[in-house]
C-alpha cells in the first residue's frame, strides 16, 4: 500500500474470534500422514505493513512449536512489496531459517499483489512435486480486481487449499473481498489491530495445527495449552 494511514480500528469482538474458529472447525482440511504438513504464509511487505513485520517474525517459530509433536510443518513464505516484487522462499521445516528470512525482509512501499501470491498457490498445489494443506495471508488493503482474486479463490478451492486470511485494520474494500475469498476456498476471515497480537499469534497457530493435523489435533491443542482462544475452541467442540 502506498500510504500508511489507515480507517479508525475497531478491536476485534469475541464474537469475531469465534465465528473465525468456527470456520476453521467447519474446514475439511487433507491431512497429510506421509510427510509434513505444508503451509504457505503469505504477506504484504508494503510500507503499511511494517509495523505487524517484526511481530510476525517472532509469530512464526510459535507455528513450529505449536505442530512440532504432530511431526511438525514445512511454512514457505511469500510476500510482495514495492514496485511489483514478490518473492517466494523455500520451503522450511526450520523456525530459524524462516526467521531470518523474514528478518532479512524491509518493507517497501508499493501496490497490493494478492493475485499473485494466490497464482503462486495454485502453482505449487498443482506441482507434482508439492503440496498444499492450507494458504494464510496477512494484509491490510486490496487494490485489484476483486473479479480476478475470486476467480483464483475458486480455483484453490476446487484444488481443496483453503485460505485463512487476516486482515490488519478495518477497511471496508478490504474485509468483502477477504471475506469472498475465504468463503470460496472454504478457510475463513479474521481481522485484528496493533492491539490484538496476541490473538493472532494464538488463531494462527490454530490453523498450523489444524493444517498439520485436522480436527483432533486441533481440540488436543486447545486442551493441552490453554489461552483466551484456544479456550474457545474448546467450548465450539462442545457445541457440536
Amino acid at each position: 500500500m502506498t500510504s500508511s494511514k489507515k480507517n479508525v480500528l475497531r478491536p476485534s469482538s469475541q464474537e469475531d474470534v469465534n465465528r473465525f474458529l468456527q470456520q476453521v472447525r467447519s474446514t475439511a482440511l487433507p491431512v497429510r500422514r506421509d510427510h509434513r504438513a505444508r503451509l504457505i504464509f503469505g504477506m504484504d511487505a508494503t510500507a503499511s505493513r511494517e509495523p505487524l513485520w517484526d511481530r510476525a517474525c517472532h509469530i512464526q517459530a510459535q507455528m513450529f512449536e505449536a505442530t512440532a509433536a504432530m511431526g511438525g510443518i514445512e511454512i514457505q513464505l511469500a510476500y510482495y512489496r514495492g514496485y511489483g516484487e514478490f518473492k517466494a522462499a523455500p520451503w522450511a521445516a526450520e523456525a530459524e531459517v524462516l526467521q531470518n528470512r523474514m528478518t532479512s525482509i524491509r518493507c517497501a512501499a508499493g501496490q497490493t499483489q494478492i493475485a499473485r501470491v494466490l497464482k503462486h498457490a495454485l502453482g505449487q498445489a498443482r506441482s507434482a512435486q508439492s503440496s498444499v494443506s492450507a494458504l494464510v495471508f496477512i494484509g491490510d488493503c486490496m487494490e485489484e480486481d476483486p473479479d480476478q482474486l475470486a476467480k483464483l479463490a475458486g480455483e484453490l478451492g476446487i484444488l481443496d487449499v483453503p485460505m485463512f486470511l487476516f486482515q490488519d485494520g478495518a477497511d471496508p474494500t478490504a474485509a468483502k473481498t477477504f471475506s469472498h475469498i475465504a468463503k470460496l476456498t472454504r478457510g475463513a476471515h479474521c481481522r485484528f489491530d496493533g492491539n490484538s497480537a496476541a490473538q493472532l499469534r494464538d488463531l494462527l497457530c490454530a490453523v498450523a495445527v489444524y493444517a498439520a493435523g485436522g480436527r483432533k489435533a486441533l481440540a488436543d491443542h486447545g486442551r493441552h495449552h490453554g489461552g483466551e482462544v484456544l479456550r474457545l475452541i474448546a467450548q465450539l467442540d462442545s457445541r457440536g
